[in-house]
């Protein structure tokens, strides 16, 4: 993404939304943005806090589906985004054996690690924690979907995902106090692919039949399977 402020017709572009759309949006509060002579201006970085938020608030699958449709790009030549395609077997790890938030946060990057993607394990963990330490991203269905505040390029050859599970739940920080015993850790290279990604996996979890069987299963194979069998019914 730019790091350059939006415009109005900029921020249109990106939302796949007319720039008569985002300026309602702007004017009426329901949209990040701040007035510089007049004309509105948008931070990159807190539209892609929005568009976290708002994905987080979704729970119907034809919500997800038009918003997983509005972040993609209108030139993709890439099909959709695939859990199952970005999360390979040496990336899952089944279980996971720590029972503190930093300990799982290490495991599960340690186990990212394993695919060779990934170049800087330390600056991973150090970027995931700051995150949630910015605000927690365990769910009350028991899941984390952990990732670092902004893509991280620099350390990453590819994006990809890594899933762990605990043998029980553990406390880890969300606002309902659920204990958490999934995680997904999100490795992104850029904006988009990150809330297009997060979009999917959302989508994944509120299948409702979806979760009851991703905790039975500890296969590696069986647990992609799972998730791809589930991503059919997209």
């Amino acid at each position: 993404m730019n790091h350059e402020d939006f415009d109005v017709h900029g921020l249109a572009t990106y939302l796949h939304l007319t720039p008569q759309q985002v300026q309602r949006l702007a004017d009426r509060g329901k949209i990040p943005g701040r007035k510089v002579a007049g004309q509105w201006r948008f931070s990159p970085a807190e539209i892609h806090q929005w568009l976290e938020h708002r994905i987080g608030l979704l729970t119907d699958d034809e919500d997800f589906a038009e918003m997983e449709s509005q972040l993609k790009p209108k030139n993709a030549t890439a099909g959709e985004i695939s859990i199952a395609a970005l999360l390979p077997d040496e990336a899952i790890q089944v279980p996971l054996v720590g029972r503190t938030r930093n300990s799982i946060v290490r495991e599960i990057v340690e186990v990212a690690a394993r695919t060779g993607w990934l170049w800087d394990t330390q600056a991973m963990i150090e970027a995931v924690l700051a995150r949630e330490d910015m605000h927690p991203t365990a769910l009350e269905n028991g899941v984390a979907l952990l990732h670092p505040r902004r893509p991280q390029p620099r350390i990453l050859e590819q994006p990809f995902l890594a899933f762990g599970r605990t043998q029980s739940g553990i406390p880890f920080g969300g606002d309902t106090g659920t204990l958490t015993d999934c995680f997904f850790l999100i490795c992104s290279v850029e904006d988009r692919g990150h809330l297009r990604t997060l979009a999917r996996l959302s989508r994944l979890l509120a299948v409702p039949e979806f979760l009851p069987t991703l905790r039975e299963l500890e296969d590696p194979s069986a647990i992609r399977k799972w998730i791809a069998e589930v991503e059919k019914g997209f």
